[in-house]
């Protein structure tokens, strides 16, 4: 580890938050409310979670990048599935996300709405409250449309196992990891260093 790169320590975890064994758990992060969060996951730079009245809850191996927002909507929590990525700047909104999810750069998923297992929600869509898109869709656009049905399953929880690994190297003190490393996770879904 690097002189200068102090070691991490706890963020803001709120009384009613109930965390697994998380690869990753930024120090920047804020944890407000009741949230649920599985093994495995990780909370990278300044995400915020706050649940005043219903609750979150986070699937195993599931990652929230930097500056992710997940808040509750007035009659709805927010739930996402396992392995699942939810990209920098998504704000989710009181919705569910099914297993093995990819939700792009800047998405936003409104109160209500129900992603499918396996789907993609392109970056900078907006999914307006109350849609409903079944599993294996690609979605895209203001507001979110269906533009294609295919099983993306399996790449995105490759997409989701290579961030559990980068997880696990940030929390030992390396910020790289080698390329090699990298391709055999998206090659194999294996990570051969686990």
């Amino acid at each position: 580890m690097h002189s200068a790169c102090p070691p991490l320590s706890l963020p803001h975890v709120g009384k009613d938050v109930t965390l697994g064994a998380l690869a990753l758990l930024h120090p920047t992060a804020q944890l407000h409310g009741k949230a649920h969060i599985a093994d495995d996951a990780s909370i990278w730079p300044y995400v915020v979670m706050r649940s005043e009245m219903a609750e979150i809850r986070i699937g195993a191996r599931t990652n929230l990048q930097d500056f992710v927002m997940v808040h509750v909507g007035s009659n709805t929590p927010t739930v996402v599935g396992e392995d699942c990525s939810i990209t920098h700047h998504v704000t989710l909104h009181g919705c569910e996300i099914g297993d093995r999810c990819l939700i792009g750069i800047n998405a936003t998923v409104m109160d209500g709405a129900r992603i499918g297992d396996n789907s993609i929600v392109a970056g900078h869509a907006i999914v307006m409250q109350n849609q409903v898109f079944p599993p294996n869709s690609v979605i895209a656009g203001v507001p979110a449309k269906l533009i294609a049905t295919r099983d993306n399953g399996e790449a995105n929880r490759r997409n989701a196992l290579f961030y559990l690994a980068i997880a696990r190297a940030l929390v030992r003190g390396e910020e790289r990891i080698a390329p090699e490393r990298a391709r055999a996770i998206y090659e194999t879904g294996i990570d051969p260093d686990a």
